[in-house]
């Protein structure tokens, strides 16, 4: 279910039990109701979010930097889309992996070398709960994109992502030559 749908439900619960409560609204304009629903719908979908688990992310970019300069393969950043508990994403300093099961488990990797664009996008009401999909290009033959979805910050994945391919790049002599 998107976020959009989870949001259109939730509303159409908030009204049903509006038009079923014997509470006096008739005081109430019609726009300040419907701003109020929105409300409570946003706030219901940002608390069922936090109950399900919290992204982590780096804790500032100091440690970003030292996680990137070392040999060892570091998680510079982990988390699920929003309202899901069945995949998740990790970015490491080598690679990104996308897991996705409850009892039984697959997972996809693509090389951070192989990356070729990075891009992030956010509806307007994604915006409002700071939630949005990280659009990654690849030279990966079976998977030349994917789709980060519905993740917290996508800014900030996307830059934690757009330095670890500069950093991965540059430890291996890595280096794209584009033809204009």
């Amino acid at each position: 279910m998107s976020v959009s749908e989870a949001d259109a439900r939730i509303r159409a619960r908030i009204w049903q039990a509006i038009a079923q409560s014997e509470l006096e609204l008739d005081g109430i304009d019609k726009q300040t109701l419907e701003s109020l629903v929105q409300l409570v719908s946003e706030s219901a979908l940002l608390e069922m979010d936090a109950e399900m688990g919290k992204t982590i992310s780096s804790e500032n970019l100091q440690s970003l930097n030292e996680a990137l300069n070392d040999d060892d393969e570091d998680i510079l950043w982990q988390g699920r889309p929003f309202l899901s508990i069945t995949l998740h994403y990790k970015i490491t300093d080598e690679r990104i992996v996308i897991s996705e099961g409850l009892f039984g488990k697959s997972s996809e990797n693509v090389e951070l070398i192989r990356i070729q664009d990075i891009a992030h996008k956010q509806s307007f009401g994604e915006r409002l709960i700071n939630v949005g999909d990280v659009v990654v290009k690849s030279h990966d033959t079976s998977h030349p994109t994917i789709d980060l979805k519905n993740v917290s910050n996508p800014k900030e994945v996307h830059e934690i992502l757009r330095k670890a391919v500069l950093k991965a790049r540059q430890k291996h002599n890595f280096t794209y030559r584009e033809e204009m």
